[in-house]
């Protein structure tokens, strides 16, 4: 039963919600007493990540000329900001530095003095900058540090094709500060234009207006026309070639991989038109890709026009494509309706792994829905187990701590389950109408989880108050943990996998005399992700040398038998994990690598010794996450 003072609650909630439709109320989650004397003290439309003060002057505008230079790795050049008084009082413009050197800042041709604050731990320096008398523009000299924490440098050797170097930045969550002063908060979004001078070989990409015949001269001119937040500002430079998939999108990579992307990824178009045929129109002209070398740490990122894509996805088979998916389902949740603080992330990447499984099932059909879909769901079961409860819950609270923490499965398969459950209550058909109305109602804004929840009160609670209850969406969002009667992910594919692996293990069936010709990536997935922890010497060689397991070229495949390696001390496999952790910068399939070899004293000095060669090819990011295993 329902405490009286949480239906007063409800009842005040609903008053304030429908008082002004166009500026939703803040809804809060009901609060147990010792919750509410810190809770009180939140801000829960302030960023707690960025020094900017958006709230008296706000940047709308960044004009960028920038040259690369890769002897010294770095960017070097000027921002010019075109910002307008909120506050009509305002004299400072705060802008939000990492490592940067601020060489001067001018308003036309006249100085202006500025002041860079003393660091703090993952925010960097301040830059507070006293604004001019007149106009509506400063321009920032300025060059960035050989570390930056959102750019890495690579040699030659460190790519594809081994004759040129390569650059690629990677803003998400606050490291666009590393390469532009700017207000770097996702509450701040800008249009921008950019000049980017490199040596004359290379070619460079952007999140912008890229045109996939432009003369190779080394002066390359940008445009975004449509405003984004600073996180989406992405640069690469490298010998890239260009080759189409479509009438609207196409592939960049280095020559040696260009024809394997651009055939592994080939239903990218088909992807596009299908989302827009359920949740409206296509908003940023372009969609392709970039394919980055084997250090990005991500998966992917969702810069819009331009996808940065690891080539850990190529499998040959088109069976990891649903990273593509992802990628591109940001373009309606994440980049056209963007969380306002990284607390929100999960109003990007739940809504994105929603819409996901939704592309996937649309293109190659439900089976394979419901397989990827049970995946997501034990990956999630596997952080929760793992995470403690302040960080299983969907509006997490981020203060004081580095915002790069917010990602794990808890924002996005959790976020996910939370929409598939609405979905079910309501019908298919009626949530997809919602969520149109959802993109459509925030296009090209950013909010929060508690206008999220004001606008859920105000249309889905309205309409089906029926099947939907606002204390069930509360737990859902501000509780930890899967809510009891959630929806359960299942696969007839994967039940006769269960079926075969329980047999080997009893020994009534020998490896051999297991049928995987027919198998998908994601039977491989599942049939090795549900193994026990321990298996024995003799089961561990059957399996490796009936099916290969050591040698698989499918880096998911691989990622999955090297960890059952690592738990079982299997050696046979440790030359293949040694070049697999060097080779590879992607956190999702190294760092439960180094954490699982933590735990022993033989593994963590192997780890230490697979970490330190790599270290110079990891990204810093990578860097970040996975020092503490081997220190």
């Amino acid at each position: 039963m329902k405490s009286i003072r949480y239906l007063a609650f409800l009842w005040i909630s609903t008053l304030l919600a429908c008082s002004n439709p166009e500026q939703p109320a803040e809804i809060k989650a009901p609060q147990t007493p010792q919750q509410t004397s810190k809770q009180t003290q939140i801000d829960h439309a302030k960023d707690y990540h960025s020094f900017a003060n958006p709230d008296v002057v706000k940047v709308s505008h960044i004009d960028l000329d920038l040259t690369a230079d890769f002897d010294k790795q770095q960017l070097i050049g000027t921002a010019t900001l075109t910002y307008q008084k909120v506050d009509e009082q305002g004299k400072t413009l705060i802008l939000d530095t990492r490592g940067l050197t601020i060489l001067e800042v001018n308003s036309g041709n006249t100085p202006v003095a500025f002041e860079l604050q003393k660091e703090v731990p993952n925010l960097g320096s301040a830059l507070h900058i006293t604004l001019p008398e007149q106009g509506n523009q400063v321009s920032i000299s300025y060059h960035t540090s050989k570390d930056a924490s959102g750019a890495q440098w690579l040699t030659p050797e460190q790519t594809a094709g081994k004759q040129y170097p390569f650059l690629f930045t990677q803003a998400q969550a606050v490291h666009a500060r590393s390469f532009i002063p700017l207000q770097d908060s996702p509450q701040v979004r800008v249009t921008y234009t950019a000049t980017i001078r490199t040596p004359k070989e290379l070619l460079a990409v952007m999140s912008a207006a890229n045109d996939p015949v432009t003369p190779r001269d080394g002066v390359y001119e940008f445009n975004m026309p449509q405003p984004i937040p600073s996180y989406l500002i992405a640069l690469a430079i490298g010998d890239l070639h260009f080759k189409p998939m479509g009438e609207r999108t196409g592939v960049y990579a280095e020559p040696s991989i260009l024809d394997a992307a651009a055939s592994e990824f080939e239903d990218t178009e088909s992807m596009l038109e299908a989302t827009e045929k359920t949740y409206g129109p296509y908003s940023w002209d372009r969609y392709d890709l970039l394919i980055l070398p084997p250090s990005f740490p991500f998966g992917g990122m969702e810069n819009p026009r331009l996808s940065f894509i690891t080539p850990t996805v190529i499998a040959g088979d088109k069976s990891l494509v649903s990273l593509i998916a992802h990628e591109l389902a940001h373009s309606w949740s994440g980049n056209t309706v963007t969380n306002a603080t990284w607390r929100d992330l999960w109003l990007n990447e739940g809504f994105t792994t929603y819409l996901t499984y939704r592309i996937m099932e649309m293109i190659y059909g439900t089976d394979r829905y419901n397989m990827e879909a049970v995946l997501g769901y034990q990956d999630l079961q596997a952080d929760i187990a793992a995470l403690p409860e302040n960080d299983e819950i969907l509006a997490i609270d981020l203060r004081g701590r580095n915002p790069d923490d917010v990602f794990s499965n808890i924002p996005y398969e959790k976020g996910a389950l939370f929409l598939r459950e609405i979905e079910q209550k309501v019908g298919r058909d009626n949530f997809d109408k919602f969520l149109l109305e959802y993109f459509n109602h925030f296009a090209f804004k950013s909010i929060t989880t508690d206008q999220f929840v004001s606008y859920l009160d105000q249309t889905l609670l309205t309409t089906y108050a029926d099947v939907l209850d606002k204390e069930r969406i509360h737990q859902w969002i501000f509780e930890p943990g899967i809510p009891d009667g959630a929806p359960m992910p299942e696969s007839d594919a994967f039940s006769k996998v269960d079926t075969v692996r329980d047999a080997w293990l009893e020994g009534s069936l020998s490896a051999k005399q297991i049928n995987t010709q027919d198998w998908t990536v994601h039977q491989w997935l599942y049939f090795l992700n549900n193994m026990p922890q321990k298996l024995n010497d003799m089961q561990l060689v059957e399996l490796d040398s009936t099916f290969q397991l050591t040698a698989s070229k499918n880096n998911e495949i691989a990622h999955s038998w090297l960890l059952i390696a690592v738990k079982n001390e299997y050696k046979p496999a440790y030359e293949r994990l040694y070049s697999y952790l060097v080779g590879i910068g992607r956190n999702k399939l190294v760092k439960p690598l180094y954490r699982e070899l933590a735990k022993t004293v033989e593994g963590k000095a192997f780890a230490k010794r697979a970490f330190e060669e790599a270290k110079p090819g990891y990204h810093p990011l990578t860097v970040h996450v996975n020092q503490g295993f081997v220190e």
